[in-house]
């Protein structure tokens, strides 16, 4: 833990390789509330790999998990992507590979494979066409409905997607996220209980009966937009810690109530101001993507990118 004194040294370290290097920092809102703090964008991670595009940065520092950084380096294949610690990565995204999605596509021909963000850019690559939390519900319902679907890899917001699309042809992915499942149903009934004039507002990550409890369903982009706007004083949250600090720091007026303190994701928490300083330095560690495996990723994510 950094004393006050070595944290103010490290945001000055940091601000001044910034500049230096023409680097643009990006973190997702489950990140540590000091690397948010820090950074140029707080946001999701599609959000934040349009910020590095649409950005004038050489350097896109991206403290987040490793599919993220590759999302970046699929979208800005002209800037240096580093990912401040190589081992950040995520376990929901680890649970589908290239090669057993090849194997399911070829038992259910004529298939459309929506992916969601969380894949790897492999994955990505032998996609149809890419999804988010937000979009998933407008990404299925824009293939033909006659078409079938292989939704990768999170099951839940597969489930989610599909009563809320109305479609039946839908082939889910066994995948998820571990720190969302940890969130259960008996959780938010208890938070009911102590809080009860409170709302409700959960991840679609979150397993099909939590998400039947809630008075809102939405990603981490939709969760500050529903804080924001919404009139009731307390709010129940069920998706991870880190976003805490943000709804906090946006709505002080506020009282936000985590699920469960279980909901933490340990690899969102790997990266720390130090590194951040170390990466701007050493300029790696560098997430690059084979250019051939990138070309069909961006197929992916453009197609979705092209609906708006």
């Amino acid at each position: 833990m950094n004393t006050d004194k070595e944290r103010l040294e490290l945001v000055e370290k940091i601000d001044r390789l910034r500049r230096e290097s023409n680097a643009v920092i990006l973190a997702h809102n489950y990140q540590l509330g000091e690397v948010q703090d820090i950074a140029d964008f707080a946001g999701d991670s599609l959000e934040l790999s349009r910020k590095a595009q649409a950005s004038d940065a050489d350097v896109v520092i991206f403290c987040g998990v490793h599919f993220m950084a590759e999302t970046a380096a699929i979208l800005c294949p002209d800037r240096k992507v580093i990912l401040p610690v190589l081992e950040a990565g995520c376990p929901m995204a680890d649970m589908a590979d290239a090669e057993s999605l090849r194997a399911l596509k070829k038992k259910h021909p004529g298939s459309a494979v929506v992916c969601y963000v969380n894949t790897t850019a492999e994955v990505k690559a032998g996609s149809d066409i890419c999804c988010t939390s937000a979009n998933a519900v407008e990404v299925v319902q824009s293939i033909d409905k006659d078409r079938e679907i292989i939704f990768v890899p999170d099951q839940y917001l597969g489930t989610f997607t599909k009563r809320r699309s109305s479609r039946k042809n839908m082939i889910l992915w066994p995948g998820y996220c571990p720190t969302h499942a940890r969130i259960l149903a008996r959780h938010i009934e208890q938070k009911k209980k102590e809080y009860p004039d409170a709302k409700v507002v959960v991840h679609p990550e979150c397993r099909p009966e939590v998400a039947e409890l809630a008075d809102e369903v939405a990603s981490t982009g939709g969760i500050l937009r529903f804080a924001r706007n919404t009139d009731a004083r307390e709010i129940i949250v069920g998706t991870e810690f880190g976003i805490i600090h943000r709804l906090k720091k946006e709505n002080p007026d506020k009282v936000f109530i985590v699920a469960t303190e279980q909901a933490v994701c340990p690899t969102m928490k790997f990266i720390q101001l130090a590194d951040i300083a170390a990466a701007l330095e050493d300029m790696s560690p560098v997430i690059s993507v084979p250019e051939d495996v990138r070309v069909r990723a961006e197929k992916a994510v453009t197609a979705m990118l092209d609906l708006k």
